[in-house]
Parts: C-alpha cells; sequence; structure tokens
C-alpha cells in the first residue's frame, strides 16, 4: 500500500527542519529573534476580539458555504474603497486565503496545465500546484533591479499551449515588490492575447510604501478572466481567524468555486461574526499601522547598508527582504548560526530563500527577511545578524564568499 502520488509530490517547507534546533538552542538558555516568519505582532483589533466573545448566538449553526451575506456585504463595501467592484454573489468566504487558491487552481486547471508565476513566489504555492496535478513555470525576477517583471517578450517567449494561466502576488511575498501599472498592464495583454486566467493573490494590499495599488482586477477586460485571492490575517494581525475571500467577475467560475465551498460545508461561523467588525475599521486604522511596518523597513535597510556583500534593494511593500549573503549555502549558514553562534545569549533565525523556487539550487544564497518584530528587536536581530556572518567567515571561510561593499 502507498499514499497518493499526489501527496508524494508534495514537498515540506524548508524552514521545519530548523525548528527542532532552535528547541536545543532554547534548551541551552538562548533567546532567539524570529526573522523567519510572517506572523505580525500588531495587536489584533479589540472590535474581533470583543465580538467573537460575546457575539456569536447560543447554538452555533453551520455558516452559508458561500459565507455569510452580512460579511460579504461588508467586505464589499472594503473592496470598493480600493475601486475593486465586486457585488456579494461576486465573492465567497473561503478557509483563508491558502483554500482560495486550492480552490481555485481546481476549478481553473486540469492537471498537466501550466500556470506561469514571477520567481521568487511564496512557497506554500509549489505545494497547491502539487496536489493540484499542474505546472507552475517560473520567470525570474532578480534582487538588483527589485525583483521586476521580465519584459513583455520574456514573458510571451515562457507561454506555451499547455500554459493556462498567470499566478502574481501582488504586494510580493517573499519579494516585497509592489507591481507598477505598466506591469500589470504587460500581464493583461498577454493574458488577453492568448486566453490565460490571472489569479492576484492579494492578501498584502494595504501595505505599499512606494507607489500605488494596481490589480488586474481593475481592468475591466479581464471580468471573465481575472480572480483575486485575499484574506484578513495580515492587514488585521488576525492570522488565526482563518478568513480568506476569492472573487470573480466570472459567473462560471464563482458557480463551479462555490461547489467546493459546499463540499467543505462552512467556513467558522464565529470567525466570521469577528471579521465583520474588522472591516468597519477604516484608513485610520491603516495608516497606524503602515507606519509602524515603514519604519521597521527602513530599519531593516539602514542596518543592511552596513553589511558588507549583502544585495538586498528597499522593498515597496508586504514586511520582508530578500537579501543575498555573502555566503556560499543560506541553509548552512542559517543552521550555524541557531547552533554555533550567540552573542549575549541571542542568536537569530532567518528563513532560507531556496524555498520560495522552484528549483531549491536557486536561491542558495538568499534569506527572506520577515520585519515583523518591534523597532528595538528588530534592531538587535540585524545586529546579531551582522555580527553572526562575520564569525562565520572566520569559523567557516571556506563557505563565505568574497566580501564586497554592493547593496
Amino acid at each position: 500500500m502507498q499514499i497518493s502520488k499526489r501527496v508524494q509530490n508534495m514537498g515540506e517547507p524548508a524552514l521545519l527542519k530548523y525548528y527542532p534546533l532552535v528547541d536545543q538552542a532554547k534548551a541551552r538558555g538562548i533567546q532567539v529573534y524570529y526573522l523567519n516568519i510572517g506572523q505580525p505582532d500588531i495587536q489584533t483589533p479589540q472590535g474581533f476580539i470583543q465580538t467573537i466573545r460575546g457575539g456569536h448566538p447560543e447554538v452555533l449553526e453551520y455558516a452559508q458555504p458561500e459565507g455569510e451575506t452580512d460579511l460579504r456585504e461588508a467586505a464589499g463595501s472594503y473592496y470598493r474603497r480600493y475601486g475593486l467592484n465586486f457585488e456579494k454573489d461576486e465573492m465567497l468566504i473561503t478557509n483563508g486565503g491558502s483554500e482560495a487558491l486550492l480552490f481555485t487552481f481546481l476549478t481553473l486547471f486540469n492537471p498537466g496545465d501550466e500556470v506561469l508565476t514571477p520567481e521568487p513566489l511564496y512557497s506554500i504555492y509549489k505545494e497547491m500546484a502539487a496536489v493540484s496535478g499542474i505546472h507552475l513555470k517560473g520567470v525570474k525576477t532578480y534582487a538588483e533591479n527589485g525583483f521586476a517583471l521580465p519584459e513583455k517578450q520574456v514573458l510571451e517567449e515562457a507561454i506555451t499551449e499547455k500554459t493556462k494561466g498567470f499566478l502574481m502576488t501582488n504586494p510580493g511575498n517573499p519579494t516585497g515588490k509592489v507591481f507598477t501599472q505598466e506591469e500589470i498592464n504587460r500581464v493583461a495583454e498577454l493574458a488577453l492575447k492568448h486566453n490565460l486566467f490571472v489569479i492576484t493573490d492579494e492578501v498584502y494590499r494595504e501595505f505599499i510604501y512606494e507607489g500605488a495599488y494596481v490589480s488586474p482586477a481593475h481592468d475591466s477586460r479581464l471580468d471573465e478572466q481575472c480572480v483575486v485571492i485575499d484574506s484578513i490575517s495580515k492587514r488585521y494581525s488576525a492570522c488565526g481567524a482563518r478568513i480568506g475571500f476569492v472573487l470573480s467577475k466570472n459567473k462560471e467560475v464563482m458557480y463551479a468555486l462555490r461547489k467546493l465551498c459546499q463540499m467543505r460545508l462552512a467556513v467558522s461561523s464565529v470567525d466570521q461574526i469577528g471579521a465583520r467588525e474588522l472591516f468597519k475599521l477604516n484608513h485610520v486604522f491603516f495608516n497606524a499601522v503602515i507606519e509602524e511596518y515603514r519604519k521597521r523597513r527602513d530599519i531593516v535597510y539602514e542596518c543592511l547598508k552596513t553589511i558588507p556583500g549583502v544585495v538586498a534593494e528597499k522593498p515597496t511593500g508586504a514586511f520582508y527582504y530578500m537579501a543575498k549573503l555573502p555566503v556560499i549555502k543560506a541553509t548552512d549558514f542559517i543552521e550555524w548560526m541557531i547552533t554555533s553562534f550567540q552573542e549575549d545569549g541571542e542568536t537569530v533565525l532567518l528563513s532560507p530563500a531556496n524555498d520560495f523556487y522552484l528549483n531549491p539550487a536557486d536561491g542558495a544564497d538568499e534569506v527572506r527577511i520577515a520585519y515583523v518584530l518591534k523597532s528595538e528587536d528588530l534592531r538587535r536581530a540585524m545586529a546579531l545578524l551582522k555580527k553572526g556572518l562575520e564569525a562565520y567567515r572566520l569559523a567557516r571561510p571556506e563557505a563565505f564568499k568574497e566580501m564586497t561593499d554592493v547593496h
């Protein structure tokens, strides 16, 4: 007997292998600063907490498979503030953005279909594709030019008769890239020419520090081809409330997606009650949150500029840096930082960037830094990274690249 090939084809996050080492470090009394995962530390709005404590009925019934009407109406008002005019029957509530994406893959594509996506990419996309039987085809972007989308000709050369869609994250995880209007237009033109679906994952919509929010969903020419993936997790610091959204004006797509929602019955009624309160928050809430993350981003940038050999452009969105380090294998350096380095009983955990590529040999010298710690902790963590690199060079010179002053 064997488990299914669809699950055998799935990988596991590369970061998991470090957690037993972290546990051992903590057992030795080492404090670890976590720069590895995008878990916001901003307080979850109290309206959500208070509502789920006292707002649920005496009998907790199944919610509607497509999501409660009042939540979808509240979400509709939120989306209209961003120029996205989705009615309640053009959105479905899902168990987080992950279920929204999985259901979208299962609905739009057949096994063997290709979907283009910029690399680096959110690592979970790979497992979603594996279990769905589709083939993700990467289009490389690079830290040296801020992970800009390749020119139209390069993108078009990647399209084959098997290509059925284009998947993008905007703003980007892990890159922090915010796509420009021109880049969005580039994708739209190719999608229209080659009859491709465009899936746009916009869970970091508010986290834009320079430039403007532009979505493929703003282009009415793509009404029948665009699907938006969304979640309350990041913008409201509510990752534990598994409330996601999938939105499209394509009625056939929405009808098919609804079947999958009916299959899994419902999303948590309690979380939906709380989420409805979150959509009452206005720009004042978001302005304060964005200003805090902008400050953190700038702290990381200033610190990285002082480390010779590091290549990292300042990201314009989300709360991540992709940085090249002057090491041959970032995975080895990350492990060494946990097992062999500490200063005053402290060290730092990073995320290996090769997990964000389709080929694990790519991004070998890169890491992702999540700037989700308060300012003083972030400064300390970055100081530990700098000192860790210096110590690694002395301890493992064969694993270290020649240092330069390129940033």
